[in-house]
């Protein structure tokens, strides 16, 4: 068989199987997406107002560890930038060596 025979044949095929799955199948997966619409409305947000003041909570109490962090931060920041901080990125001397006797 030509090439140009058969090429029209497997268009012509493959727009009647399409067609034809869209046909039989949209009615199926429209009441599959429903379902699963149903389904995440059930299973979704928050249930009730203990859950929602729950969770309130828990913002409230990340938006205060948040600020806390900020702020170490920007202590670090402002102690780096500091006359000394070529000495505390170098390490320094530590505490238990600036404390011992020096010996000769």
């Amino acid at each position: 068989m030509d090439l140009e025979v058969i090429a029209p044949m497997v268009v012509a095929v493959v727009f009647i199987v399409t067609t034809g799955g869209v046909i039989l199948l949209r009615p199926l997966s429209r009441r599959l997406g429903d379902l699963l619409e149903v389904m995440a409305a059930e299973r979704g947000g928050p249930r009730n107002e203990d859950e929602i003041g729950r969770l309130r909570e828990h913002l409230d109490l990340m938006g205060e560890r948040l600020a806390l962090l900020e702020e170490r931060q920007e202590f670090t920041d402002a102690l780096l930038r500091s006359p000394e901080a070529p000495k505390l990125r170098a390490g320094g001397a530590r505490p238990s060596e600036a404390n011992r006797p020096k010996t000769v």
